[in-house]
């Protein structure tokens, strides 16, 4: 892993962009998921609402990349619109019952253990790793696998079948999350001792080498 890259040559300091309008819209599907999932508990609609939120997860970067409005917010935007997603599916889902505990408790020490690798990143003068493939498949999946759950539970006719597949992605989500995590870690420890052998060596620090 090297030190987080500059943003992309393309990248500009403009908000207002067809990227980012579309990432701004995702992120209002947020309350309106969460009040059709606990208020009414419409879950039809709840599960559309969902189902758009996850799938238009490439929408954003593909009209980036496409029209060459790279953004720095638009950068930023798209990861917080996945794990605001998540975490408010998680909550929800949890307070509903639709998903155990142990589910939700895996996926959050998955990222307060990040949170405290990145901490000790910054520490040492390195930003955030750049997104790893597999972590970003494991949270396409996951959001797959959660508005298949949530509508195995609001149509009966249909659960038996669709609990499995529902539960089948967020297994394997589980897994890449975790696997993506793994990773992470390794290049964490890896940036930490190049670090340590560059200062025991007497030169300069390897945040500011790689900078």
């Amino acid at each position: 892993m090297s030190q987080q890259p500059a943003p992309s040559i393309a990248a500009s300091n403009r908000i207002w962009t067809i990227p980012n309008v579309i990432s701004f819209i995702r992120l209002l599907g947020v309350p309106l998921f969460l009040y059709l999932l606990l208020g009414p508990e419409n879950d039809v609609a709840a599960v559309v609402v969902l189902a758009i939120g996850g799938t238009t997860d490439w929408v954003d970067g593909f009209v980036a990349r496409r029209m060459n409005s790279v953004s720095r917010l638009g950068e930023l935007l798209d990861p917080f619109a996945d794990r605001l997603y998540i975490l408010a599916t998680l909550i929800g889902f949890t307070i509903r019952g639709v998903v155990p505990w142990w589910l939700t408790g895996a996926l959050l020490l998955r990222e307060v253990v990040l949170g405290v690798a990145l901490l000790v990143l910054r520490r040492h003068g390195y930003g955030p790793p750049p997104v790893h493939y597999v972590g970003k498949t494991g949270t396409f999946v996951l959001l797959a696998a959660f508005p298949v759950i949530l509508l195995a539970q609001a149509v009966d006719s249909a659960s038996s079948w669709l609990t499995p597949i529902g539960w089948g992605l967020a297994w394997w989500a589980l897994g890449l999350y975790w696997a993506a995590a793994a990773l992470y870690l390794a290049q964490t420890s890896q940036l930490l001792r190049a670090d340590r052998a560059a200062r025991g060596g007497g030169g300069a620090p390897a945040a500011e080498a790689a900078g």
